[in-house]
């Protein structure tokens, strides 16, 4: 990864010192992150981290926010290969309790450190945020607009139960205490929010 002090685009220098940090985060957690070793890593000094971003935590948003460009990017495309309900809602679960699983460090980082904070509705992080569970309610309300659910729920609670469950069931996973099954944890919330607002209460998923 190091690329010896190698003079780069300022984009292009932003780009590097995000992978490596990303890289870093994942080895040592957000609290051993240290700028030093992001710059021993791409071969510049401490002070070029620095210009670009002024402090830690600022490398470490940009880190986030461009993890959930990537996850947005990849989500989006994805849902015009399901059809019908209970496929689309299984996709878009499945995906989320992924993202858990592959960035569990990041996702505690968000969770822990941005999440807490005050001022974090007016944050990029939580519009990126809102953008992806926005996905999921767009799911559950088209199913409810087809007639496929019913309309006694509101669905902006069913995807907070989405959503809370899915932390739930992988929060000892992101202290690493445990572990947990991405089929079992998707299948189980799927079937739960399908069979439970499916409009004849009798549909079962094919």
């Amino acid at each position: 990864m190091t690329r010896s002090g190698a003079r780069l685009r300022p984009d292009e220098r932003i780009a590097e010192l995000v992978a490596a940090s990303r890289a870093l985060l994942a080895d040592v957690g957000y609290e051993r992150f240290l700028p030093a070793e992001v710059a021993r890593r791409c071969g510049v000094s401490e002070a070029t981290v620095y210009r670009y971003f002024p402090t830690k935590r600022e490398l470490l948003v940009r880190v986030a926010e461009t993890w959930f460009h990537e996850i947005l990017d990849a989500l989006e495309p994805g849902m015009t290969r399901h059809e019908g309900t209970y496929e689309r809602l299984r996709y878009v679960v499945r995906y989320a309790v992924e993202v858990v699983r592959r960035e569990p460090t990041l996702t505690r980082y968000i969770l822990n450190e941005l999440r807490p904070d005050p001022a974090f509705r007016s944050t990029t992080i939580h519009q990126l945020n809102r953008r992806f569970t926005g996905i999921v309610r767009h799911v559950l309300a088209d199913a409810v607009a087809r007639g496929d659910f019913r309309d006694d729920v509101d669905v902006d609670l069913l995807r907070d139960m989405i959503f809370g469950g899915i932390e739930h069931r992988s929060w000892a996973y992101l202290r690493g205490e445990g572990d947990f099954s991405i089929d079992r944890v998707t299948d189980g919330i799927t079937t739960v929010i399908y069979r439970g607002m499916a409009a004849d209460r009798t549909d079962k998923p094919s």
